[in-house]
């Protein structure tokens, strides 16, 4: 039964998925559907974390909206999500970033990784 499972996650899996890490600033290409009308919504914002694995891996985006926090989460391999871009790369030492939520302005940044 369990190789069944396997079999039919590995089917769903994207194949081509960008490279990123908890702490990094990201655009997400959402596809949202309005009615009978399809388009691509873009949500810029910091990687708080990365859950799980496989299939049921889930990432959440957190950004600041007028002065507001609002974070979506996202399954990696949903077909809702069209592609993630990398904007800046994170210099972070732990997994989930949820002591970002107490802070606002320039507390809530995460310092950039120089290459």
């Amino acid at each position: 039964m369990n190789n069944i499972i396997k079999e039919i996650e590995a089917a769903q899996l994207k194949s081509e998925i960008t490279d990123f890490n908890v702490g990094d600033t990201v655009k997400v290409y959402a596809k949202v559907k309005e009615g009978n009308r399809e388009r691509t919504q873009v949500f810029e914002g910091t990687v708080l974390k990365r859950q799980n694995g496989g299939a049921r891996e889930t990432f959440t985006v957190r950004k600041s909206s007028n002065g507001i926090g609002v974070e979506k989460t996202w399954p990696l391999h949903s077909p809702s999500v069209e592609k993630i871009e990398v904007i800046r790369h994170g210099k972070v030492r732990r997994a989930k970033l949820n002591y970002l939520r107490g802070r606002v302005g320039k507390k809530a940044k995460v310092k950039e990784i120089v290459k």
